[in-house]
């Protein structure tokens, strides 16, 4: 399929959609990553079958959708009230009471399972890829989400790499550094580089497209005591992302109607990961970030743990879901894997039909 673009205003803010297939067909929701947009779904989009009714949201802060600012206190809440406000849209869906199968890929994963969370009448089945921990990210050290510090120490806006956000801000489509946009993009996004073919530009594009800023990515950062020195202000994305503020495992747990759930991931991401490369904590216990406290002090927070944990509560709870593994693939299944991808969506929206 191919996808045109629609521009909607939902939720108060101007908002791109990239759409496929027919209004009626099968409604599939797809919300896109940190620093991504919805071109980042374009090489999957090609893989899908003419059947589906393929809706595909730029949020706020990405692609051509309006900088509007991100709370970060809310966690990922402003990013899913922009998604909720879409399905009311009668020129997205033809039916008023869609129920797609909403699939979200790593921030986006967060975003879904917010979505779920606060609208579960509005979801039909929720495909995770490479999702954010339902703990948040960084700053936890067990199964159990349980805090490493009080404030979250290690997390949020003051974790990002300055010189990757001043390319960001920069347009900078170069490789002459290991920071550029381009090569995190070949190192981080997927365990190949090959993968990303002739969609590499596209897929920079999409990247470059991240609007910086407090108010944005990465956000505002306050000083901590603890080690490394940094803690989630009030203000942007990554905070948004800090298990200060986002923290729905008991809530998704508990959610009244449960829909399933399958999760897919690789096991050679480094992003989220049990030994994510973006975790300070990690990253000290390699040496890279001087001054680490120990692990007994400051563990790598158990990303894939945490997340298996939560939805083996799920589960038991009354609700269903299924693990996927793709060996040797990295943070972007979708991108990485498309057959075995598209075969977890379709038969995901099989059941969710059923």
């Amino acid at each position: 399929m191919e996808t045109e673009q629609r521009i909607v205003t939902a939720n108060g803010i101007t908002q791109a959609v990239r759409v496929a297939g027919p209004p009626d067909g099968v409604p599939v929701l797809l919300v896109h990553g940190n620093c991504s947009s919805s071109a980042f779904w374009e090489p999957l989009v090609r893989h899908l079958p003419g059947t589906l009714r393929v809706v595909a949201p730029d949020l706020r802060g990405y692609g051509d959708t309006e900088t509007a600012p991100v709370n970060a206190t809310r966690g990922l809440r402003d990013f899913a009230d922009d998604v909720a406000a879409l399905l009311d849209d009668p020129t997205l869906f033809a039916d008023a009471d869609a129920r797609p199968v909403v699939v979200g890929h790593s921030l986006g994963g967060g975003v879904a399972m917010r979505l779920l969370v606060d609208h579960p009448h509005r979801v039909g089945g929720l495909l995770l890829s490479a999702p954010v921990s339902p703990y948040g990210f960084g700053g936890t050290r067990d199964l159990a989400g349980t805090p490493t510090t009080p404030e979250f120490a290690g997390t949020g806006a003051g974790t990002a790499n300055p010189d990757f956000v001043a390319r960001l801000a920069a347009k900078d489509r170069g490789e002459d550094a290991q920071t550029s946009p381009r090569n995190v993009l070949r190192a981080a996004y997927v365990a190949d580089p090959a993968a990303l073919g002739e969609d590499e530009d596209l897929l920079l594009d999409s990247l470059l497209s991240t609007a910086t800023g407090d108010d944005n990515y990465p956000g505002t950062a306050v000083t901590s005591t603890n080690w490394p020195g940094t803690a989630p202000g009030e203000r942007g994305v990554l905070n948004a992302l800090a298990p200060t503020y986002f923290r729905i495992a008991d809530e998704l747990v508990e959610v009244p109607t449960k829909p399933p759930v399958t999760w897919v991931r690789g096991d050679a991401d480094v992003i989220v990961s049990d030994t994510s490369l973006f975790d300070l904590a990690y990253l000290g216990s390699l040496g890279v970030v001087p001054g680490w406290p120990g692990a007994q002090d400051c563990p790598p927070q158990p990303m894939v743990g945490q997340t298996r944990a939560v939805l083996e509560r799920y589960t038991a709870a009354g609700g269903s879901h299924r693990e996927v593994v793709l060996p040797g693939c990295g943070h972007s299944p979708h991108l990485e894997r498309p057959a075995e991808f598209v075969a977890e969506l379709l038969s995901l929206a099989t059941v969710a039909a059923a």
